[in-house]
């Protein structure tokens, strides 16, 4: 009986890590403009899936026990081709498996772009991501992070937003007066959109994002397999060679960028499963290689320099 209260009793204290939620923005939202819209819960036959017309971004912080605390941390951009995010699927479960193996999961709801909403939509959902980066990367302490073991994951179009984040860093699209680096430590792309040119993208993410009518120079910005560089993080990504939904090809692209500008990549494509192959099987099973490519990473304490 006490084995089971015990138990009890540290299922709540997981819970209630798992459910503390603040706000991306500690005041005014940048690029924001008045409006109407309302946001609304995604459900199917009573369980809970997502969220669309997101205009109040939050973080929701999984902090794990500190006695098994690895003083990393990840950042999770759920995926929804920009118009909505899967946010149980591509957020819940996997911050609570990263919870598990000691690692700090911050899952970012993030606005969703609209003209209605932002004055630059193309620019709202990367405002957020770096808002993330700075957060947890100003509470690292306090949370007991590492500050410069923070990366970003993001499955689909969130993996847009994560490769977006890992190689749009040099320029601050949010007040950062102290000039803390957004630059995340490490990417981790799952089926990710990475192009927005007319023979890769997936087109939904791009109209959502920049319209359907976007400029070039639009068009090559948020096509990051043409924005990589030598300070692009190291980068996971994993993909199958029969999405109907992502061309595999995005991957094939942005490692191809990666290892061309020697960045430590390592990328794992299946020849089957379709978009959101990953989902269907046991998170921690899929999960497990990625753990370890993360704890590989753990850059060299300052002390040991």
């Amino acid at each position: 009986m006490k084995t089971i209260v015990t138990l009890l009793l540290m299922w709540v204290v997981v819970a209630l890590q798992a459910q503390t939620i603040i706000p991306l923005y500690p005041h005014q939202i940048p690029n924001s403009l008045p409006y109407a819209m309302k946001e609304v819960t995604m459900e199917n036959k009573g369980t809970f899936l997502g969220y669309r017309n997101i205009s109040q971004p939050t973080l929701n912080l999984y902090l794990p026990d500190p006695a098994k605390a690895t003083g990393v941390a990840v950042i999770i951009c759920p995926g929804g081709g920009y118009g909505m995010e899967s946010y149980r699927l591509e957020g819940t479960q996997i911050a609570e498996n990263y919870m598990q193996n000691g690692i700090a999961a911050f899952i970012l709801k993030y606005r969703l772009p609209s003209d209605s909403i932002m004055a630059d939509k193309s620019i709202g959902p990367l405002q957020d991501a770096q808002q993330a980066i700075l957060t947890v990367r100003n509470r690292a302490k306090e949370w007991g992070i590492r500050p410069d073991a923070i990366g970003i994951m993001g499955f689909s179009a969130g993996g847009h937003l994560a490769s977006t984040a890992g190689t749009h860093f040099g320029k601050s699209y949010v007040p950062n007066e102290a000039n803390v680096s957004l630059r995340p430590d490490f990417l981790v792309l799952i089926y990710p959109v990475i192009s927005m040119t007319e023979e890769l993208t997936h087109k939904g993410s791009r109209n959502n994002l920049l319209g359907a009518n976007p400029t070039m120079e639009q068009i090559n910005l948020f096509s990051n397999e043409l924005q990589v560089s030598d300070k692009t993080p190291p980068t996971w990504i994993t993909h199958t060679g029969d999405d109907k939904a992502v061309p595999v090809e995005n991957s094939i692209r942005f490692y191809q960028a990666l290892v061309k500008n020697n960045v430590p990549a390592e990328m794992h494509l299946f020849p089957f499963g379709n978009h959101g192959f990953v989902l269907k099987q046991k998170t921690g099973e899929w999960m497990a290689p990625l753990i370890k490519w993360i704890g590989g990473l753990s850059p060299v304490p300052a002390a040991a320099k």
